[in-house]
Formats: structure tokens, C-alpha cells, sequence
């Protein structure tokens, strides 16, 4: 059985068509979020580390995965994507749009390397007291799949405060919606990275999301981010 069987998929696509993102309670249990955090200080394991305030993207730090992912974070990749996968399509065909994506997540890496995109983009997120993260998306190349996962490693309240994940919807023609998405140790949180569809009165639309971290007041916070395609 792969960890993701017992998750009630029915339940996690009725919440991403309702509002583009939907939690997964207890992905990792602590001991196995505690040892991924610890991946941070392995220098080897990464290709490349991203300070923050020197882009303007915030401030914090995050490390990329280098190939090959270390065994648990390759195994949520394979085993996240085919379900969402199926999400991805139906998001696809409602928006008009002419991606197919494959069942696998490996035929689905095929593709991102033909077009270009090599390096993989699994990464872990470190933020102090006062780091925080814009609101931004995580496209990387012409390929992007449409959906993605973070896991919260930290304990809120234990190992940090602040720190809340955000979303952001820009919706055509009116103001954008923001909602802030209470996580515990353990818990992903599927949500769109670029666009979704909505049904309107004319009609299915699109709404731009984006996301970000709010500030960290006090302690340490680590993320294990989950992108589903490859980077240029």
C-alpha cells in the first residue's frame, strides 16, 4: 500500500474544484518529519540554496533537491501525482486548455525533459524570526503542472509561531481573496500553483493564485515543498 491509499480522494477533489487547495491531515508523523528537517545541514543533498532577500522573494532560505531525491521525498512525488493527475485534467478541459497529463509521474518528467526542464524541484524551506515568503508561484518553464504540495515539518506554537500559510485568488474583474490555511506537523496542503477553473453564471473562468508564508515571529519553521515539474 502506498501512503497516499487511504487518503479519501473523493473528499480532496470535491475541496480543490470548491476552493483550489484541499489538506492532507498526517501525511508524515513526527518522527518522519523531524528527519527530513534534518536533511537541510546535508550540503550534498541539494543542488542549490536560494536567500531569499537577495531576489526579493522575502526572506528565509530554501535548498533544491538534487537527483537522486532522498528515498521518502521521491516516494511522496510518485505516489501524489497520479490522483492529481486526474484533477489536473479535468482542470485542463474546463479551462479550455490542451495539456494531457500522463498517469505517471515519471512519463510526466519524460516530458518536462524533452521540453528542457532537467533539475528537479523538491525543495525544503527554512525561515527564523522576522523571515517570510511573498506571495509568488512556482512555474520554472513552459511545462508546469497545475497543482502542488508543501508539507509543515515544524510544530505551530512549539517550534514556531507565525508562520501561516496563504493563498491568494485573483478573480477577473474583482478583488482579491485571501484565505490563511491553519497547518499542524505533518499535514500537506494540496493547492493550485498557477490557475484553476470556476464555474461562473457565463461559464467557466480562471482565477490566478498565488502563495506565500506570513511572517515568523519567534523559533525555526521547515516545508518540504513538492513540485510535479522539473525546472529549466
Amino acid at each position: 500500500m502506498t501512503r497516499t491509499e487511504p487518503i479519501d480522494w473523493t473528499r480532496i477533489t470535491t475541496e480543490l474544484d470548491a476552493r483550489g487547495w484541499a489538506v492532507l491531515p498526517r501525511l508524515l508523523d513526527a518522527a518522519e518529519c523531524v528527519a527530513t528537517a534534518a536533511l537541510y545541514d546535508e550540503e550534498n543533498r541539494f543542488r542549490s540554496t536560494v536567500v531569499m532577500a537577495r531576489h526579493g522573494f522575502g526572506r528565509g532560505e530554501y535548498r533544491y533537491f538534487a537527483d537522486p531525491l532522498p528515498d521518502p521525498v521521491a516516494r511522496l512525488r510518485h505516489d501524489l501525482y497520479p490522483p492529481l493527475a486526474q484533477v489536473a485534467n479535468r482542470w485542463a478541459e474546463r479551462m479550455g486548455r490542451s495539456e494531457i497529463y500522463p498517469a505517471t509521474h515519471q512519463a510526466y518528467r519524460d516530458q518536462c525533459h524533452l521540453a528542457g526542464q532537467m533539475r528537479p524541484t523538491p525543495l525544503l524551506l527554512r525561515y527564523g524570526p522576522g523571515d517570510y515568503n511573498c506571495l509568488h508561484q512556482d512555474l520554472y518553464g513552459a511545462l508546469h503542472f497545475p497543482l502542488q504540495a508543501a508539507v509543515l515539518l515544524s510544530q505551530p506554537g512549539k517550534e514556531f509561531t507565525g508562520g501561516e500559510f496563504v493563498l491568494s485568488e485573483q478573480r477577473p474583474r474583482m478583488q482579491s481573496r485571501v484565505e490563511v490555511v491553519p497547518l499542524s506537523q505533518g499535514d500537506a496542503l494540496i493547492f493550485a500553483v498557477n490557475h484553476r477553473p470556476v464555474t461562473g453564471t457565463r461559464g467557466e473562468y480562471r482565477v490566478t493564485m498565488r502563495h506565500g508564508v506570513s511572517t515568523i515571529r519567534s523559533g525555526r519553521r521547515h516545508t518540504l515543498g513538492i513540485i510535479f515539474h522539473d525546472a529549466t
